[in-house]
């Protein structure tokens, strides 16, 4: 895994963690990061993303508690073997977070069709 794929913005209300595990659930969710593929050990990621190991053991156990990741003693972390469901419940959470963002915008006075069409734009 390229460690660059992560993006940590340090101004943003979202946990260092959070920010990681959003990351790594979206690059397989895409397919960028695919099934079995190994994935940079606690220490190398912290390293490459200049945080605390801590945090990054923070991310690595919820992706492996959610089933995205597993790490095989003395062998490394890598992408689990079954990320379908995974995947999507992330998208599940993404949808859910556009729905409530269009009920916002309807709330303001601007109807579902026109979101939907300047969204299409």
């Amino acid at each position: 895994m390229n460690e660059s794929l992560i993006n940590l913005d340090y101004q943003s209300r979202v946990p260092i963690y959070e920010q990681i595990v959003n990351s790594i659930e979206k690059y397989v969710a895409v397919g960028i990061l695919k099934e079995k593929m190994q994935i940079l050990s606690i220490r190398e990621m912290a390293a490459s993303l200049g945080v605390n190991p801590n945090t990054v053991k923070k991310a690595y156990d919820i992706l492996e508690r959610k089933g995205i990741i597993m790490t095989i003693s003395t062998k490394g972390t890598f992408i689990s073997d079954d990320t379908k469901a995974a995947t999507r419940e992330k998208i599940d959470r993404e949808i859910n977070d556009i729905k409530s963002r269009i009920g916002e915008l309807t709330k303001m006075g601007i109807s579902r069709e026109e979101v939907i069409e300047r969204i299409k734009k």
